[in-house]
């Protein structure tokens, strides 16, 4: 079973619409007993790193994310749901974030290093590069064209988690993949074609799955 976590920080309806576009049967709940009996675990989100975390917390909801990652199944981060991964971000100094991945989240400079500035939030279309194999990311390919709305970008401790970067006035990451760990930045809900033949690879690809 696919359940897209409704935890109120937006965006869900369309997430599920792409998913089941591609013929995956999510369901779209804030139940713990349902999202601990699932598959894999969907966290989309637009909004506010703090306001995110604290929703999951007065819920249970981060011990239920928690607990699936620790059993080694899928968990998919969408925007939001990339960073609430990590341990802290710069949007809500001395909130925790889950801790899955080592590190932080950063936003954006507001100069690049010419010296121009840097319109923040990054919104609509940019290009990926891939830097991992065997991940979802390989159904669209290295260059691939995906759409993007944020001011905050992941900063890992480990570049081992890195599967892709884009480049806003510097270089930035726009996806990790870690064992059963794999969020992008962008928005493939939005991203067109490419964003659904990226759903597509996530709901059907097994190898990456899999703990080292």
């Amino acid at each position: 079973m696919i359940a897209i976590v409704d935890y109120g920080a937006g965006n869900v309806a369309s997430v599920h619409r792409a998913i089941t576009h591609v013929g995956g049967a999510a369901t779209l709940t804030a139940d713990p007993t349902l999202l601990r009996s699932a598959d894999m675990l969907v966290v989309p989100g637009q909004g506010h790193f703090g306001q995110a975390m604290g929703k999951l917390r007065a819920t249970g909801l981060d011990a239920v994310l928690r607990d699936h990652a620790a059993a080694g199944r899928p968990l998919i981060g969408v925007c939001l749901g990339v960073q609430i991964l990590f341990a802290h971000s710069e949007e809500a100094p001395g909130v925790a974030g889950l801790g899955l991945l080592a590190g932080t989240v950063r936003k954006f400079a507001a100069v690049d290093d010419a010296g121009d500035r840097v319109k923040i939030p990054q919104i609509g279309w940019n290009h990926i590069a891939l830097t991992q194999r065997g991940t979802p990311l390989d159904a669209i390919g290295d260059d691939a064209c995906v759409y993007f709305v944020h001011s905050y970008h992941v900063v890992p401790d480990d570049d081992a988690v890195i599967a892709a970067t884009a480049v806003h006035g510097q270089r930035f990451v726009a996806a990790v993949a870690r064992d059963n760990l794999f969020a992008v930045q962008f928005h493939p809900e939005k991203s067109g074609e490419t964003g659904l033949a990226l759903w597509s690879a996530i709901l059907g690809q097994d190898s990456w799955r899999r703990p080292c």
